[in-house]
């Protein structure tokens, strides 16, 4: 499977070779401002499935935690992903063209949510990271 996607503008493209994963929507701090919204919704790349086709030399990371960050259009301010150690792992499903072959699974940090938000939804919640099987 090929999934692209890109930024409001257009200045910013990547392409995902293979199947996305662990789809999520994060009530944390940092998603909420980083998205302007209640949540951000991401799903993991394949291991060297990720590329940027157009605007690389734009895209900005604003290391949000040690070693890890979001990646950003400075030109209209899209949340492209999350990055660690340097390398895009989660892509922000708001920014894929058409569907992406994966629904969210599950809500994270929901400890952190915003008061005024209300998951009316039937997923999984977890205060942090779901634990790992």
């Amino acid at each position: 499977m090929s999934i692209e996607g890109g930024c409001l503008c257009g200045a910013i493209r990547y392409r995902v070779q293979g199947d996305l994963a662990r789809s999520g929507s994060c009530h944390c701090s940092m998603c909420r401002k980083a998205h302007g919204a209640a949540f951000g919704t991401y799903a993991e790349v394949p291991e060297g499935g990720f590329r940027w086709t157009a605007g690389e030399e734009m895209v900005r990371i604003y290391e949000s935690s040690p070693g890890g960050g979001r990646a950003f259009c400075p030109r209209c301010g899209s949340t492209l992903g999350a990055v660690d150690q340097g390398k895009l792992r989660w892509v922000t499903l708001g920014t894929v063209d058409g569907d992406p072959g994966i629904r969210p699974q599950a809500h994270i940090f929901v400890a952190s949510k915003a008061p005024w938000d209300d998951i009316n939804d039937d997923l999984p919640c977890f205060d942090e990271y779901p634990p790992t099987a």
